[in-house]
């Protein structure tokens, strides 16, 4: 009888065991999933655990950098100031370099400060997969636009490291120099070169900023003292098989339907522009109405110009706006002999924004014949076409999102990344999350910690595909 009784004790304790490991099996475990999808062999490896565990997200930490980040500014919290290769950006850089190498990257830098951290793959002669974004803050700006994609893309390497996964294509975050125009009025100066812009590394050789300091001395002052060379910091197309963007949406849409995860499928074309009007100027009492040349009304109607063409052209995704006016010499009791302007325009239809732009352009000059005032200058500053996000990018995003039981919607990016260079270098993708009321480029900005973690783990199952891909 105790024989019978310590057999059945016995089955009993190997079923149960056998029920546990099956349960265990049976969990669901996107970073074992897509390894053994790629592989087409089951994969044994026991720290691989559940999802929760082997893609957990250290948010804690993530948000005390956001926030450390945020200190290097030269305004005052909860704003954040921080312009290109300023002794705060120099700091910040310091500060992204040491997080990648605690992190186990390889660091490298190249001429103009865009920053690389690698984490070779298995087989590190197939061309990489990169991701990050900028830290670089226009004025009083926010604490997350750019940093969510810098910080975010470093936690999920980490992610992927805690969970066991092993890259077949090495893995490589950057940090892109000068994603705002802030300083010399060029945006995504270090990705433009990256994508090989000639244009622009001549350009470079003359451009000064406000302070009249040349871009060269500018680079040198940061530590960069091969600025003069930048043809060096062109990337041939190819050199990454994809690259993906993590960022905040801009935009309150995520916010308002609910929705964690937005995959972009399209990047807006931007275009800028820059307008100069000379009239006379003259005393703001003596010259009368009839007589005057007034080039600060010259400026104002091209403004309004400006919307109605924007808003004639038909389609929601045409936008337009005047982000800098200024008037000379800037007295209340002085007629404006000079105003100058300067217009962003964007549009998914690379044709319907040009349309828009010679619409300015006529009316300008039309203004001119008006008013008695001279156009001086009309000069499109730059004027890109549209990104399509790779359809590989994008199917391999929505599968992490359907593998993490995360909700998401296809939308395009109205604001303009990085990522629309480095499209010319690569397939790309971007990964949107919810911000607060849509705010960016403000105080505001915010992003929950929920938010970003959700992110983070999307970003980091996409690396794990397209890097076993």
């Amino acid at each position: 009888m105790a024989l019978k009784l310590l057999t059945l004790i016995a089955s009993l304790c190997f079923m149960s065991c056998f029920m546990v490991i099956n349960s265990q099996k049976d969990v669901y475990d996107p970073i074992t999933k897509t390894m053994e999808e790629f592989s087409g062999y089951p994969v044994h490896e026991p720290h691989l655990q559940d999802s929760f565990t082997s893609l957990s997200v250290d948010t804690e930490s993530l948000q005390r950098q956001i926030e450390e980040l945020s200190t290097f500014s030269d305004s005052p919290a909860p704003s954040v100031t921080r312009v290109l290769y300023s002794e705060k950006d120099v700091s910040a850089r310091r500060y992204i370099k040491n997080l990648m190498a605690h992190s186990g990257l390889a660091v490298k830098e190249d001429a103009v400060g865009n920053i690389f951290g690698r984490w070779d793959g298995y087989e590190p002669e197939l061309a990489p997969v990169s991701t990050g974004s900028h830290i670089d803050a226009i004025p009083y700006s926010g604490k997350y636009d750019g940093v969510i994609g810098v910080l975010g893309a470093i936690e999920a390497i980490n992610v992927l490291k805690r969970s066991g996964f092993k890259p077949k294509r090495s893995l490589e975050v950057i940090l892109f120099t000068s994603e705002e125009p802030t300083r010399f009025g060029i945006s995504c100066l270090g990705s433009r070169l990256l994508a090989g812009s000639q244009e622009l590394a001549e350009l470079l050789k003359t451009t000064v900023d406000g302070q009249n300091i040349s871009f060269p001395d500018a680079a040198r002052f940061a530590g960069y003292e091969n600025a003069k060379d930048l043809s060096s910091v062109f990337l041939p197309k190819g050199s990454y098989s994809a690259f993906i963007e993590l960022h905040i949406e801009q935009g309150p849409i995520l916010e308002e339907e609910a929705i964690p995860i937005g995959v972009v499928t399209a990047i807006a074309a931007p275009a800028s522009i820059k307008v100069d009007f000379e009239g006379n100027g003259g005393h703001a009492g003596a010259v009368l109405m009839p007589m005057r040349n007034d080039a600060g009304l010259a400026a104002a109607e091209l403004a309004l110009a400006v919307e109605k063409h924007v808003l004639d052209s038909g389609s929601i995704d045409t936008v337009g706006t005047v982000g800098i006016l200024e008037l000379h010499p800037g007295a209340i009791n002085s007629i404006p002999s000079k105003a100058h302007l300067e217009i962003d325009t964007r549009d998914i239809n690379e044709a319907r924004r040009n349309n828009v732009i010679e619409k300015i352009h006529n009316s300008a000059l039309n203004i001119c014949k008006k008013r008695n005032v001279k156009l001086s200058e009309f000069k499109i500053v730059n004027q890109d076409p549209p990104a399509l996000s790779d359809d590989s990018i994008v199917k391999a995003t929505e599968s992490a999102c359907q593998e993490l039981n995360l909700s998401y919607r296809k939308m395009i990016s109205r604001a303009y990344h990085d990522s629309l260079f480095m499209a010319r270098i690569s397939p790309m993708g971007m990964i949107f999350i919810p911000c607060y009321k849509g705010y960016s480029h403000k105080p505001e900005e915010f992003a929950a910690p929920k938010d970003i973690a959700n992110g983070v783990r999307v970003l980091a199952l996409t690396l794990a595909k397209l890097s076993l891909s």
